[in-house]
């Protein structure tokens, strides 16, 4: 039996939610000098809370690709070296259990190169700022972990 069919018509309709297997996606922390970018997320998941620039890998992109072209979708925004920092995991249970999202993240860091910065339709806000700019921020899980071990790179 499709279990597909025994799920909300909206979940139906987007292979993001209630996935056979876990999603592989990227993110980058981007320097800009001492301070890091961040973007408030306009959509689910975690709608409203700060995170880094990042998405889905298409299949046969590689994650370096996936990476760049993500960046420059959600900031017009491009960066040099790109070094991997560490892998972030996100489960999402709905109210009977089932996994209704995971996302396996592979986050990286870099610094900024160019653009000036323009929001798409995925981003309601974005900041630089440095570590002491994150109290009092609503960051996404694992976040200031990400960042920690980002700022020991040498990047």
């Amino acid at each position: 039996m499709d279990e597909r069919k025994t799920l909300p018509l909206k979940a139906q309709d987007d292979p993001r939610l209630y996935p056979g297997v876990p999603l592989l996606a990227v993110s980058i922390a981007l320097f800009r000098g001492d301070a890091v970018l961040l973007i408030k997320r306009a959509k689910p998941p975690l709608e409203g809370m700060f995170s880094l620039p990042g998405g889905l890998v298409e299949a046969g992109e590689l994650l370096h690709d996936a990476l760049r072209r993500e960046l420059w979708e959600e900031v017009e925004m491009k960066a040099g070296e790109l070094t991997f920092n560490r892998h972030l995991e996100m489960v999402e249970r709905d109210t009977e259990g089932r996994v209704k999202r995971h996302f396996v993240v592979a986050t990286f860091a870099g610094r900024w190169v160019s653009g000036d910065g323009r929001m798409n339709n995925e981003v309601s806000e974005m900041l630089w700022t440095g570590q002491s700019g994150l109290s009092g921020l609503a960051l996404t899980p694992g976040l200031a972990g990400v960042l920690a071990s980002a700022r020991q790179l040498p990047i």
